[in-house]
């Protein structure tokens, strides 16, 4: 399994060497796979590569968007990895302008307009964002390539957010508080201030009255994300420091309590084989990446600062030990959680 180290500089060389491995693997494997389409037609079915040229690989389309965005990501970082040049030669063989486009089509067709809403959609934002600022000549074009999609997906966005009466929250790919995060940030590294507004005014919409939020009911049996922490993680981005300060002591009252007597802590995984039950191994790396946040928005001189960071850091070590363990249950996507969680992305100090 993994030795993934947290350092200032990121991950260590050979970690990121051997995550890069791992997902060069999965972008280019097409079985197994899931898909949830909806077809009209029998002649609508086809295979994972005929629908999705770009995206077909890490056994379902949203773990293969963010497996790209791993592997643009470790590039840009560490150039000098070994598997740089497979890399970069990966990259674009899939994110071709042919290939995009073709996905594009599919997802502008009626009948899939709910097709990885908005999960799916939230990390090819992250991965847009990832490429925007890179100065680099095949970056560049990669980046270009992404726009028809972008494009309509961002339209997507903006025609469902105002329908969605109630936030989803959950412990999937569904939960409303991760998606409106990666959405906002991507309006404001691309500078889209109407995007941005609209993501603000939903999220006060939804949350900005949540109080004693029930931290002892997650996780559930199979969850990969912790809505309470996502919340939180996206409501540290709309608020001011003081007006989350107030925000969180109202959201999670007794959090310093339950920082301490286990109801927040890193939970065991036992079935690395099992494709729901490791998902919790994910778990603790979207709260070590959710907790840190929530304590880089607070004063640094808030009591509760420490034991959060205390709590993500035992999150962080408890979720890498099951990255590339061998089974590719998790092995399709948790390098993604890893690194977004030792890269601190979202975040201030997030490395770019």
């Amino acid at each position: 399994m993994s030795n993934g180290q947290s350092t200032t500089s990121g991950l260590d060389q050979a970690t990121a060497e051997s995550w890069a491995r791992l997902v060069l693997k999965g972008v280019d494997t097409e079985f197994p796979t899931k898909l949830s389409l909806v077809y009209t037609s029998a002649d609508q079915i086809r295979t994972p590569r005929e629908n999705f040229p770009a995206f077909y690989g890490c056994f379902d389309w949203h773990s293969s968007v963010h497996g790209h965005w791993v592997l643009v990501r470790l590039l840009k970082r560490y150039p000098d990895i070994a598997a740089a040049t497979e890399i970069r030669e990966t990259l674009s063989s899939h994110l071709t302008a042919e290939n995009l486009q073709q996905e594009a089509d599919f997802f502008a067709l009626d009948e899939q307009k709910t097709f990885e809403r908005m999960y799916g959609w939230a990390w090819y934002l992250r991965l847009v964002v990832e490429l925007d600022d890179w100065d680099d000549p095949d970056a560049s074009r990669w980046r270009d390539n992404l726009r028809p999609l972008e494009t309509l997906l961002r339209r997507r966005i903006q025609d469902y957010l105002p329908l969605l009466t109630f936030p989803i929250r959950t412990g999937e790919h569904p939960d409303t508080g991760f998606a409106l995060g990666q959405i906002m940030d991507y309006a404001r590294a691309l500078e889209m201030e109407p995007l941005e507004s609209l993501v603000t005014e939903r999220a006060t919409a939804f949350y900005a009255s949540d109080v004693d939020y029930p931290v002892q009911y997650e996780p559930s049996g199979h969850d990969f994300f912790s809505s309470c922490w996502n919340e939180a993680d996206l409501m540290r981005r709309v608020l001011t420091q003081d007006e989350f300060t107030d925000w969180l002591a109202k959201f999670v009252p007794d959090l310093a309590t339950q920082l301490d007597d286990g109801t927040i802590a890193p939970v065991p995984v036992s079935d690395v084989t099992d494709p729901k039950i490791v998902h919790l191994a994910g778990l603790n790396l979207n709260r070590a990446w959710c907790l840190r946040s929530v304590a880089a928005a607070l004063n640094p001189s808030h009591p509760l600062r420490e034991p959060l960071l205390q709590s993500a850091d035992a999150h962080l070590a408890a979720g890498l030990n099951y990255i590339n363990s061998g089974h590719y249950e998790g092995d399709h996507w948790l390098a993604t959680f890893g690194l977004y969680a030792i890269e601190r992305i979202g975040t201030e100090d997030a490395h770019r």
